[in-house]
Order: C-alpha cells, then structure tokens, then sequence
C-alpha cells in the first residue's frame, strides 16, 4: 500500500513538473501574425516587381498585360501566376525578427519587391525572399515590418522574370480551321493548296435497307490549282504548328523592315492574310533562325529543330502518287 502511495506521489510530481514547463517555457512563441487585407486578383491592373539594379512595371489595358515603356504584349499566364500569388499571399510563422536578412536572400541585394494597385490604389506590397527549406514556403518581408514571415507556397521563381521572360512569345496565331488558302515559297518553288471540301461517296453495300439516303459526307482536300492533291497529314502537322507558334526570343536592336529575301515563306488565308518569313542565319553557329511574322510586331529568333522541321520544299507537301 505503502508503495502504490509513492508511485501515485510520483506520478503527481511529474504532472506538475509538465504543466509548469508547458505553461513557463521561456522558448515558447507568443506573437500575432499580422493580418494580409484581401485583394481581389481580376482588380489587380498595375504590377511592379523591382530589384536593386532594374524594375518591370505591368499595366492592364483591356483585359491584356503590356510591359513599360516598351509596350510589349505580356505573356499572359505568367502575369496570372503573379496575381494568384498577389491575390493568395498568406503569412503563416514567424521566422525572424533578428533584421539578419541576408539568410533569407532578403537583403538589398538579393530582395524582390512586389508592388501591387488597384487603380492608383497601393494595395500589396512585399519583398520575396528564397524558398524554405521544405519548398512549400517562401521567405517574405512585408511592408513596414521588419520581420521576416514564412508565406505559403514557393513562388520566387515566378516574380524572378525579365522583361524578355515576360514578353509574350506568341508570334502567329490562327483558327486552323477556318483556312481556306496556303501558299508556300521555298528556293524560288512556290505552291498554292486551296482548301476543297468533297463529298465521301458512301456504297449502297455499307447501307442496310433500314436507312435512309444521308447527305454525303464532306472531305478536306488541299489541292493545287492544277489538282495536285496535297498530303493532308503534313497540312494538317503544318497548320497546327503555325497556328500556335512561339519564338524563342526576340531580335530586339532590328527591326522587321531590316529583314529581306526570306529564305522560307508561308502566307494563309481565311478571312485575313497570316505570313510568316524565316531569313538566313547571320551566323553559321548560330542554333535560331531569324524570322517575322504579320501577327507580331518584332522580328524574332526561330530554334533550329522547329525551323527544320516547318521549312519543307513545296513539292514535298504533295501525296506520294502526286510525286512519282
């Protein structure tokens, strides 16, 4: 008896030994995360992300990016995962309050401040730091408070861009479908295919005497003006690769006058005209071409594989039995 009597003292002592350590931890956090004020990412129409050396301003203008001064299209899912960040941000630990920034890359040197408005309303602002070293948060600094916080989620990357990052890359864009003429110029050979749709003669055989008569079936046919008859899968690889073509980078000390005598030519009609011209290397070395495009204001750089793979001799796009 006298022993369950000790243990039950024991277990006592040890209880209150937890509860005073729990309650008297000289380690334990006592602060308040500061509250992030909502921000509605569709009313976002002004974002400036700056950096000790440069900044990038984006304005909204009819439901588009563009980048200043220069007036460049802005890539518009890029500017979207900015939004989503601006719009989501959410602080959930204190990390720091030691003003140690350099750890964190949110020194003077490495910081990234993200400025947001809403109108001429300031309504984020903050510096982004690394990645955690989870990767499931991001270092941040908000405005007039020296602390350092975790956010939720890892998007320095997304804030860490150029202005030729962020410029759109979209060169040529185009309903396939409503093409109706396309005319390929290489080595001096030029080639017109007008689009035909031809109805598909159906067998009585293929036909129970259940079914009625149907309309014929229309086939698309791209033929020469002679009846040439184009190989229908290399039009159809053709039209989906310039339908949403992407240069790898912009030319920007020329401009598209500077650029003649295409080495390759492409013009497609449907309600509108599309061209896109690619020119001669200026470089043996070089692994792009140069090339402009009527849906783009800049001439642009054209990789090798993408290049090689679109420049066909016009011929080449005929059938088999069309070439022998």
């Amino acid at each position: 008896m006298k022993i369950k009597k000790e243990y039950l003292v024991l277990i006592t002592i040890i209880a209150a030994l937890s509860l005073y350590l729990v309650l008297h931890n000289p380690d334990r956090t006592h602060y308040k995360l500061p509250e992030v004020p909502d921000i509605v990412g569709a009313d976002i129409s002004k974002i400036e992300i700056s950096r000790p050396d440069t900044s990038i301003i984006l304005n909204k203008k009819d439901d588009k990016w563009y980048i200043a001064p220069q007036g460049y299209l802005a890539d518009t899912n890029k500017v979207k995962n900015m939004q989503d960040v601006i719009k989501a941000l959410t602080v959930t630990a204190l990390v720091s309050e030691s003003k140690n920034y350099s750890r964190y890359d949110l020194d003077d040197v490495n910081k990234i401040t993200v400025k947001a408005w809403t109108d001429e309303t300031l309504k984020r602002e903050l510096d982004v730091g690394k990645a955690a070293t989870s990767y499931s948060h991001t270092f941040v600094k908000l405005a007039d408070d020296d602390r350092v916080y975790h956010a939720r989620g890892n998007f320095r990357a997304k804030f860490d861009q150029t202005v030729d990052d962020l410029h759109d890359k979209t060169v040529l864009s185009f309903d396939q479908a409503e093409i109706q003429e396309i005319r390929i110029t290489k080595d001096k050979q030029v080639m017109v295919f007008v689009r035909k749709d031809a109805p598909v003669e159906v067998s009585t055989s293929q036909e129970t005497d259940a079914q009625a008569p149907s309309s014929p079936k229309a086939e698309t046919v791209w033929q020469t003006a002679d009846g040439n008859k184009a190989d229908k899968a290399q039009v159809t690889r053709l039209l989906s690769t310039l339908s949403g073509l992407s240069c790898e980078e912009y030319i920007h000390d020329k401009k598209k006058k500077n650029f003649k005598s295409p080495i390759y030519a492409v013009q497609l009609k449907d309600t509108q005209e599309y061209a896109l011209s690619v020119f001669a290397k200026t470089d043996k070395e070089a692994k792009n071409y140069p090339a402009i495009s009527s849906e783009n204001d800049y001439p642009f750089l054209l990789p090798d594989w993408q290049v090689d793979n679109l420049m066909k001799k016009p011929d080449e796009m005929l059938t088999k039995s069309e070439k022998s």
